[in-house]
């Protein structure tokens, strides 16, 4: 574990501990003033101008319920799949095993993400702040029933942690001891309040940054640190629901993260972060709108293909925008019809190909909306 000096630049330092060292990183703000160039800014301008169109997208969240859910599921897909989960975005929508109660450890880690981020959001727009408590309430949330029965949730850790290199040639990166934590925490959290001498986007890349490296809890730091930039955004006006998912970014470039990261405690190299950091949330929230221009788009095709509602066909093919994962048993129910009636209506637009069966059995099949979920999975690829 190193021990040398780190240049005066660095916003921490090394502490012996033992046969190792832990980092403590000064509290916020951070004493060197950072400096960001034009083409920071530009960056900066653009990811504000991102921001604005999501927050656009309300009106189409009201007509298709499927924009807002499957943004908040996106995020909370790929926040899992960061920490080793195997999950598609199908998993959250797919409704026998979840029905049934009957749910994975991977499967569980999504949903639970899911209600924090809507719980968080919530919360965040209803009292108008980040606390401690909030964050503590997020941590029992994230991590209920998928952890090993002791393990502390909902307090902060009391063990040391290590967070693997991003590199195998490198050690790992030793957060602060327990006993920093809290102290840690409290300055964190005024500084939200507060806010500091930069654009809430750039505090927002600079309390991701302590956040991480305080690492605060024995398990669930990453999927906290992630939530916390939607719940901040929230907080800070600029997104009336949690409509981002900053987690595909991160997941995309994972590598290059966790060595940003590390270059800021040990080389002040916050330019460099800050610029791949709100890179990334321009880039999150240009993606945001492209999907949803393509749903919207979509909805329209079967507006003017299925809108007049004359059959039970017609009426299941616009409920595919609330309900994009169904069995025969949901069709009924959801169109109030015949057992034959809903299996008419799957079959049909089987046939038309807006309908798939995706368990390939011949009892018990569930079936989800092929054009939907191509627009919700596809790649679309992000502006350089």
């Amino acid at each position: 574990m190193p021990t040398e000096e780190l240049p005066e630049r660095a916003p921490g330092k090394y502490v012996p501990f033992g046969q190792q060292s832990y980092y403590l990183p000064e509290e916020l703000p951070p004493s060197r003033e950072i400096e960001l160039g034009p083409k920071f800014h530009e960056t900066l301008q653009d990811a504000i101008y991102q921001l604005g169109r999501l927050e656009g997208i309300s009106e189409e969240t009201d007509a298709s319920p499927i924009v807002y859910t499957s943004l908040v599921r996106r995020e909370a897909v790929e926040s899992v799949l960061i920490e080793g989960a195997d999950l598609e975005l199908e998993d959250l929508f797919r409704p026998s095993d979840i029905d049934r109660g009957e749910t994975t450890r991977d499967l569980r880690e999504g949903l639970n993400y899911e209600k924090a981020v809507k719980e968080g959001a919530n919360r965040v727009t209803e009292t108008g702040g980040i606390s401690i408590e909030l964050i503590h309430g997020l941590h029992e949330t994230i991590m209920a029933g998928v952890r090993d029965e002791g393990d502390e949730t909902g307090r902060f850790r009391s063990q040391p942690v290590h967070i693997p290199p991003p590199e195998p040639h490198r050690a790992p990166f030793i957060p602060p001891a327990p006993s920093h934590v809290p102290g840690l925490m409290d300055n964190l959290v005024t500084y939200i309040k507060q806010g500091g001498p930069y654009h809430d986007l750039v505090d927002l890349g600079i309390v991701h940054y302590q956040f991480e490296t305080i690492h605060p809890y024995g398990d669930g730091n990453g999927r906290i640190g992630r939530l916390l930039i939607t719940l901040q955004l929230v907080q800070q006006g600029y997104l009336s629901d949690p409509y981002l998912y900053p987690s595909a970014y991160f997941n995309e470039h994972k590598i290059e993260y966790v060595k940003l990261l590390r270059a800021v405690s040990e080389d002040g190299a916050w330019e460099q972060w800050l610029h791949f950091f709100v890179d990334g949330i321009r880039q999150q929230a240009a993606d945001a709108v492209a999907r949803t221009d393509e749903l919207r788009g979509l909805r329209q095709e079967y507006d003017a293909r299925y809108g007049h509602e004359k059959t039970a066909t017609d009426r299941l093919a616009m409920r595919l925008f609330q309900y994009p994962y169904v069995t025969t048993n949901d069709v009924e129910e959801l169109l109030d019809v015949s057992h034959q009636t809903a299996r008419n209506a799957i079959t049909e637009l089987e046939q038309d190909g807006v309908l798939q069966e995706t368990t390939g059995k011949k009892r018990y099949q569930e079936f989800k909306a092929v054009d939907i979920f191509d627009i919700l999975t596809r790649s679309f690829g992000n502006e350089s």
